[in-house]
């Protein structure tokens, strides 16, 4: 949530850019769900400026690499796995017991895996380079991910989803953990790049689909979705949408 005028105690700060999803959802996501108090650095008045100082303050004794990045107390955490992991065991969005925060770990940096190869469709030779510079190559790279990529992921997690046998869409045990959100995310922006080749996709993994429905029913992410603090998608951040690259004859 968005601090307020009149909130007092904000249990953290979130530094990403003010106009994308990007990675900083993930974040959001958990903050959402755990119900604590933030704000969104960026979106606030000045704040990207003041964002941008702070990576470049020599102070911080352990400085970030780039957004997103959680201010909480005197800590700044960088990355968004292990911000995550971090959420995750102060706010019961991860298992109690070393070898399942192992797991939601890995888990999760495979969804990061994932993403970035959803990025890489509509990017793949430059980040710094339009998309209209690199349009024949991310046809090439659309193709491919959609044949043999997507499939693979998705196919991975609805195997670990069928493992998990507790009769709830989770991926860990009985309780929604971070990676369940993170993975209702990549649903959720599969369908806007993509949106007639996840189709037929999600027909070979309902127990994905299931996770992201789970999640968008829950009583504060449902409350966040429906809110202006979720940015929409849009065609500047990781998950782009071009109708050239949604090449259904491939995802099958």
């Amino acid at each position: 949530m968005l601090a307020g005028k009149g909130r007092k105690a904000v249990q953290y700060e979130l530094y990403y850019w003010p106009t994308i999803q990007g990675r900083g959802e993930f974040v959001r996501l958990a903050l959402e769900e755990a119900g604590a108090s933030y704000v969104d650095v960026a979106r606030e008045s000045g704040g990207e400026s003041a964002m941008m100082r702070l990576l470049k303050d020599e102070r911080i004794e352990h400085p970030p690499f780039a957004p997103p990045f959680l201010k909480a107390g005197d800590l700044f955490i960088g990355q968004t796995a292990t911000i995550l992991a971090f959420l995750g065991e102060r706010h019961g969005l991860a298992p109690a017991d070393t070898a399942g925060r192992l797991w939601a770990e890995q888990l999760q940096l495979t969804i990061m895996d994932f993403l970035q190869e959803i990025h890489d469709t509509h990017h793949p030779i430059a980040s710094g380079l339009y998309y209209e510079d690199q349009r024949e190559a991310a046809r090439r790279r659309a193709a491919d991910f959609l044949k043999f990529r997507a499939p693979k992921f998705m196919g991975y997690f609805e195997r670990v989803l069928a493992r998990n046998a507790v009769g709830k869409p989770h991926l860990i045990g009985a309780d929604l953990t971070y990676p369940d959100l993170s993975l209702f995310q990549i649903v959720a922006g599969l369908r806007y790049v993509f949106p007639k080749s996840m189709a037929r996709l999600e027909k070979h993994c309902p127990r994905v689909v299931a996770v992201h429905d789970h999640v968008a029913q829950r009583p504060r992410i449902a409350a966040y979705l429906s809110s202006s603090r979720r940015i929409p998608f849009n065609n500047e951040g990781i998950f782009r949408h071009y109708q050239e690259l949604d090449l259904t004859q491939q995802s099958n």
